[in-house]
Formats: structure tokens, C-alpha cells, sequence
């Protein structure tokens, strides 16, 4: 049987605010958002948000969803991730990437772990690819798995400055830009690249020459780790204002604040003083990847591993602690990536989009509801198992 829910009397952040609404929910989709709408007797469900702040689910661009190779050898490989970490943490939408080891860990595992997050009630999309050029692929290349493989996007997480990366020429990026951007027209997809910034001298210099010498438009990159320095946030912030978009990472340690770089919330607010469009700017978690702090001379000082609840965590520190707008905060973690990346059913509380909704109670600033693609999957801070209604 479809699935109706109405949820009624919630504060709805779209994430504009629309004030004080009712949204109705049939099947797996948002049907229509008014006031005062009502269900016949014995047809659905009925929530009373009372007040309560309804908002998209979380879009979460880079997480590590098979885990990752850790770099202190065998012993630290990153676990995956438990979907029951994304739902409590108000993520229903998930990008799949691999990262340094593309050896132990691969694309076999990836496609597989993403049908799993997907049959346990997210919505999951993968990329191809990882830190090394030439990149790695399912069926031969870039165009093709784009094309062919239905829930993969895009390429990532390719790597550049970084003592790690494969030091790809600028032809090279080119050619997967390239290949990314026809295979995404191809199909309907973003075939956006998602670039890993290490701490390198070069910076983004790799990305703005791609645009520069070629007709790869800027929006074809999304570079993350943005955070990582204040010299690396400021050549984002020129990219950001040329068009593209920049990512910061939510998930840090305490030794790598310290070594320099800075909460993603602390860089938003800092990139809005300093211009950045917030249309621009996005946040992910790099959740199950390896946090890794590397002394001046690259030997590894310490390693722990990325949270998926970092992404909410700092959507609400950015709020709270830095002063930012709740609505313009709330694009950064929903409708930009969702943007960013091309998935046009998410990120959005409108009729026709994917019913994708957290519910956040306002005096604790805590997820109480999740639901991911119409069924609920927490439900008043339980787990509610994606049970029908109606």
C-alpha cells in the first residue's frame, strides 16, 4: 500500500522559511505544502509537528561508505558506515567515494555497500574513481560507467596537491572533466568531479588552469577540504566568487584544529565576511574516512576517523556559535550540494521532490524525526524501521 502522511503545524525551511505549514506526503514524494489541509478518516497518518522546525534531509557529498584504507597501515582501516548513523543524524541522502586505497578497497565494494544503504531506506549515489590518475572505473571508463551504472554521478574523490595524489597534469584533468561533463549531458547526471585539496603549495591553481586553458566550465569541480588553512580558504573563496562551488569538511580531531585548519562552521561564516556567494558553499562530513594529521614533514602524528553526525553538528554550530542565518546555514548541508551535484529530486521542500524531511526540535536544536524517500526511519528519536503508514 502507498504511504500518506501529514505532518501538520511544523515551522517549514524549505530552506527558506515558509512559516507555519502543513506537508502532505504520498508515496515517496512531497505532494503539496498549504495550511490547514486534512486527511478523510482512516486514510494515513497525521503528525503534530507542534512547531516543530521541518526541513530537507541532509545531503552529504562525501562519505566513505565502505571505508577507507587507513594510512598507519592494515591495522587502521576505517570501518563502513552504519546507516543507522546517517538516519539519527538527519542524512538521507549519501555520495559514495573512494579515497587513497583504491587497492583493498574498490568500486566492487562500493556499488555493493550502496545498494545496501539503499534497501536500509537512504537514498545512496557513488562515484567513480579515487585519489589516482589514471582512475579507476567499473566498466572501462569514465563515460561509460557514468552512463551505464545507474547510481553513479560523477568522479571523485580525485586528488590534488597532496603528498598522496597521482600529481595529475592539466591535461589529464581535462580529459576526466571532459569525459565526466559528456557522460553527465549523456545521461541526465551532474558528471561532476570531486577533488581532494591537500595541503599543498599549488592549491586550486590545478582547477583555475583547467578553466582557463580549456571550455570546462568551473561548476564541473567540487573541491573539499577547504578548510584545511586559512591560505586554502581564501583561494577558495576566489573560486567560489568566479562561479564554482567549495566544500568544507565537518569531520576534524582536535590535534588537526590545532595544526591549523578550522571548523567548517568557523570557515562559513569567515567565507560569507570575505564575499563568498552561500549559493557556492557546501559542507560534507568525509564520514568513515581517515582524519590523518601530517607534521611539515609528512610522517603520520595521529588518525581517527570521520563522523557522518559532524555534518548536523556543525549546520547547528554554524547557527548557534557563528551567528549564521538558519536558512542560508540550512542550504549548505541540503539544496546546494543537492545542486552542486545534480540530483534534482533532493535538497528541497517543494511539491514533486523526494520526501526526504528531518523534524528538529527548536529549544535543544536535536533531530527528533527522520524520513527518508516517505517512510519514516526515526520517529520521536527512535528507529521506526521504514514502516508503511495508512
Amino acid at each position: 500500500m502507498s504511504q500518506i502522511t501529514l505532518i501538520k503545524n511544523a515551522e517549514v525551511f524549505a530552506p527558506r522559511s515558509l512559516g507555519r505549514c502543513d506537508v502532505l506526503v504520498a508515496g515517496n514524494a512531497i505532494a503539496q505544502i498549504d495550511q490547514h489541509l486534512t486527511l478523510p478518516e482512516n486514510i494515513g497518518q497525521v503528525v503534530d509537528a507542534d512547531g516543530a522546525w521541518l526541513m530537507p534531509g541532509l545531503v552529504d557529498s562525501l562519505v566513505h561508505i565502505s571505508g577507507g584504507g587507513g594510512e598507519a597501515g592494515f591495522g587502521s582501516r576505517t570501518p563502513e558506515l552504519d546507516v543507522r548513523e546517517a538516519i539519527s543524524a538527519g542524512v538521507t541522502t549519501v555520495i559514495g567515494a573512494l579515497g587513497t586505497d583504491a587497492t583493498t578497497r574498490t568500486l566492487n565494494e562500493l556499488f555493493g555497500k550502496a545498494k545496501a544503504l539503499e534497501a536500509q531506506g537512504i537514498s545512496c549515489f557513488i562515484q567513480t574513481g579515487s585519489y589516482q590518475v589514471p582512475v579507476n572505473t567499473l566498466t572501462g571508463s569514465v563515460r561509460s560507467d557514468i552512463m551505464l551504472v545507474e547510481n553513479m554521478i560523477g568522479v571523485g574523490e580525485l586528488a590534488i596537491s597532496d603528498h598522496r595524489s597521482s600529481h595529475p597534469s592539466r591535461d589529464e584533468l581535462i580529459r576526466i572533466a571532459a569525459d565526466a561533463r559528456v557522460a553527465g549531458l549523456l545521461s541526465g547526471k551532474g558528471g561532476v568531479v570531486s577533488i581532494h585539496v591537500g595541503d599543498g603549495a599549488g592549491r586550486l591553481q590545478p582547477l583555475f588552469d583547467v578553466v582557463e586553458h580549456s571550455e570546462i566550465p568551473i561548476t564541473q569541480f567540487l573541491p573539499t577540504h577547504m578548510n584545511r588553512n586559512m591560505a586554502l580558504l581564501e583561494h577558495g573563496v576566489d573560486f567560489a566568487r568566479a562561479g564554482g562551488f567549495i566544500d568544507f569538511t565537518t569531520s576534524t580531531t582536535a590535534e588537526i584544529l590545532a595544526s591549523g585548519e578550522m571548523r567548517a562552521s568557523r570557515a562559513l561564516k569567515l567565507a560569507l565576511e570575505r564575499k563568498a556567494p552561500i549559493d557556492q558553499l557546501t559542507f560534507s562530513s568525509d564520514a568513515q574516512g581517515s582524519l590523518t594529521n601530517f607534521c611539515n614533514q609528512g610522517e603520520l602524528q595521529d588518525i581517527e576517523v570521520g563522523s557522518i553526525a559532524s555534518l548536523f553538528e556543525e549546520f547547528r554550530r554554524a547557527v548557534q556559535e557563528e551567528g549564521v542565518e538558519l536558512a542560508s546555514a540550512l542550504q549548505v548541508v541540503t539544496s546546494n550540494p543537492a545542486r552542486a551535484l545534480g540530483l534534482k529530486r533532493k535538497g528541497l521542500v517543494a511539491s514533486g521532490r523526494d520526501a526526504d524531511l528531518i523534524l528538529v526540535d527548536p529549544a535543544r536544536f536535536q533531530i527528533t524525526h527522520t524520513m527518508a524517500r516517505g517512510r519514516w526511519q526515526l520517529f520521536d528519536r527512535q528507529p521506526y524501521g521504514g514502516r508503511e503508514t495508512g
